[in-house]
């Protein structure tokens, strides 16, 4: 068991100053512009963990080969993307019983969908590829949809043999119904030391008509969110908003390190459309590239 008197005094997160530009003295140190989707990178599936079956919310998540007849990841060409190509994970609403591995919708009607999720990690506890710290950006285009939930999003490590030890850092999670508002949050799950934080970002902006950044730099024991390459503010204080990482020591003690998924999953603690539209039986996310700088 880890002790506050064991752990070393953190800066409190208001005397941290989030730069301008979070790139700023940084190099570019990774960079996926998704010309194609490379296993050896990525794992597509469930989510890495052994915790819990690795699938949530209303759809399956697909093996990068796909489940049901339906592979939801293409590279496909996009005049907007910086380079003319994008990763398109969709979501299909499928319609019939389905055989999706430790799935536990597969014989639910309203959860019979596939989609997607991909992350440099393995439920093993394999890490592809993964980074204490930096700042980490990805060029996403949200879907418009009742039930889309798609996230970019980190995981320490160890969470996966060792979930008490969790650090999720939710860079971005959005609801289709919300064109101008997403949620970032720090969670810090088990004991000792859970601990949350949360904010709601209006954007200003309709992300589901375009590309956007969402990033979040991570400064050893301090987290700060970026949309657009400028700092996210807290709305009560007007300074940005910048979290403190509880269990920051203790990665650094055991050299852990960030992984990320880029997801879409379907939420399912919203009211199911009564009819499901045939316009939103199909969903697109694109993911024009993720970045870290370092």
């Amino acid at each position: 068991m880890i002790t506050a008197a064991a752990l070393p005094s953190v800066r409190p997160a208001s005397a941290f100053t989030p730069p301008n530009d979070p790139t700023a003295g940084r190099s570019l140190i990774f960079d996926e512009p998704f010309h194609r989707l490379d296993p050896a990178i990525w794992n597509a599936g469930r989510k890495a963990t052994t915790f819990d079956a690795g699938h949530y919310g209303r759809a399956a998540f697909a093996r990068i080969t796909g489940e049901e007849g339906f592979n939801p990841y293409a590279i496909v060409d996009d005049a907007k993307a910086d380079d003319g190509k994008a990763l398109q994970i969709s979501v299909r609403h499928i319609g019939r019983p389905m055989n999706v591995y430790a799935y536990y919708g597969n014989g639910l009607p309203e959860y019979q969908w596939v989609s997607g999720n991909i992350q440099t990690a393995r439920s093993d506890g394999t890490i592809l590829k993964g980074w204490r710290q930096g700042y980490f950006e990805a060029r996403m285009w949200m879907p418009r949809h009742p039930l889309t939930w798609p996230g970019f999003w980190m995981m320490n490590g160890r969470s996966i043999l060792h979930p008490q030890t969790s650090v999720e850092l939710d860079i971005v999670e959005h609801k289709g119904k919300e064109p101008t508002l997403y949620g970032a949050y720090l969670h810090e799950w088990g004991q000792p030391g859970e601990h949350h934080e949360g904010i709601g970002v209006p954007t200003g902006v309709d992300v589901t008509l375009g590309y956007n950044l969402y990033g979040m730099l991570v400064d050893g024991a301090h987290c700060a969110l970026y949309f657009n390459r400028k700092a996210v503010l807290d709305p009560k204080t007007s300074r940005p908003v910048v979290w403190t990482i509880g269990r920051a020591a203790e990665l650094d003690r055991n050299g852990d390190v960030f992984w990320p998924l880029l997801t879409l999953a379907l939420r399912d603690d919203e009211p199911y459309p009564r009819p499901l539209l045939p316009e939103h039986r199909l969903a697109h996310l694109r993911i024009d590239h993720f970045r870290v700088y370092g």
